[in-house]
């Protein structure tokens, strides 16, 4: 948990006593929070003249991890462990793999561990695009990607594609005097990460503009065998219909593509499941 500063303006002030112009005897200041207990927020325990490293540092070094890697609170739950593949049928058929959902989800899964192991032992290998309809879990597992690395102290950058490219047009309005971060500085942010994680590389309305700007940040992950994971509700043909071929070629080079097909929107059925109780 994080200590919050509260402004000296929200604090109360000294007031006159019963209204007769005497002033009131200043409050005693507050002790300041704890927030370990054991500690006592040192980072250390000290037992027999000897000192230990606190548990709790281990939490704050979690957290750290989790805000360089710009996941939001409901993606940092997101684990391995808790995927479901009971949302995927083993009955439906996947044409694109030749197996059922279940199977193909799987597939994926597995596909999405060994990538972890392999960027855990520091050995060169492909990425991951992983697509399929929306609600078919892909952004749950870029996120438990993005944990489990964390978890290893793996540096890791988790962008939401549409996001990043707002943040970019946003710098061409910035004033010289703002510390808010260049065009430069974003894109080289996402082009040195790494693990560079790009959720959502979709369906969307793409200028020349934009669509250069990602060519660049893929082209430089493949040029420099960067291990990135891309996730899309497109295939790579139909995605060459927005982002041309020159960059789904690289794509394609980058990363070995999973399918994750559901029969319905997951969110839809958890929605439904929790009116029920």
């Amino acid at each position: 948990m994080e200590r919050i500063q509260i402004p000296p303006i929200f604090l109360k002030q000294p007031t006159l006593e019963g209204g007769q112009g005497r002033e009131a005897t200043s409050p005693e200041p507050e002790a300041p929070t704890i927030n370990c207990p054991y500690c006592q927020d040192r980072g250390v325990i000290l037992r027999e003249g000897r000192a230990y490293r606190c548990k709790c540092m281990e939490a704050r070094a979690w957290q750290n991890r989790l805000r360089s890697a710009h996941l939001a609170p409901q993606l940092s739950r997101h684990t391995f462990a808790n995927f479901d593949l009971r949302f995927y049928s083993r009955q439906a058929y996947d044409e694109l793999t030749g197996t059922s959902y279940y199977e193909s989800a799987r597939r994926c899964l597995e596909a999405c561990k060994n990538f972890v192991a392999q960027c855990a032992q520091q050995q060169p290998t492909k990425g991951l695009f992983i697509f399929g309809p929306v609600g078919s879990g892909k952004t749950f597992l870029a996120a438990a990607i993005a944990n489990a690395l964390a978890s290893l102290n793996i540096n890791v950058l988790f962008v939401v594609v549409p996001d990043l490219l707002d943040q970019i047009r946003a710098t061409y309005d910035r004033r010289p005097e703002e510390e808010s971060p260049t065009e430069l500085e974003l894109l080289t942010t996402a082009r040195d990460a790494k693990v560079l994680i790009l959720d959502d590389l979709g369906a969307h309305n793409y200028t020349e503009w934009t669509r250069n700007k990602i060519y660049s940040l893929i082209n430089y992950r493949l040029i420099y065998e960067l291990p990135t994971v891309v996730t899309s509700n497109l295939d790579l043909k139909q995605l060459e219909e927005y982002l041309g071929e020159r960059t789904t070629s690289r794509l394609l080079q980058l990363c070995r593509s999973y399918h994750l097909p559901v029969e319905q929107d997951i969110r839809l059925i958890l929605s439904r499941e929790e009116r029920r109780y």
